[in-house]
């Protein structure tokens, strides 16, 4: 019986690691994630909320609030107003 060994030079390599599918699932994913969150990001920066006005007995929806509500929302508009403008005062 004779036994035949295969050395390492004649198999051939497994080539670069780009043109594996797998590794474009391992590392594509998570790439995807990032980009995603980049673009949040650019879009969060270049298109702020515009701040709410408090007066004026409008809500958010455009219809005349009630002079009881308004009153009720002034602490809550103040708050959103604060944080949206990052504490600067008009």
């Amino acid at each position: 019986m004779t036994t035949t060994r295969i050395n390492d030079l004649d198999t051939p390599g497994s080539g670069p690691w780009w043109r594996h599918p797998m590794m474009w699932l391992v590392v594509g994913g998570p790439g995807m994630v990032v980009v995603a969150g980049v673009a949040t990001l650019v879009l969060a920066l270049t298109h702020p909320d515009p701040v709410v006005p408090s007066s004026g007995g409008v809500d958010r929806s455009g219809v005349a609030a009630e002079a009881g509500a308004d009153a009720a929302m002034a602490p809550a508009m103040k708050a959103r107003n604060h944080a949206a403008t990052g504490g600067q005062t008009p």
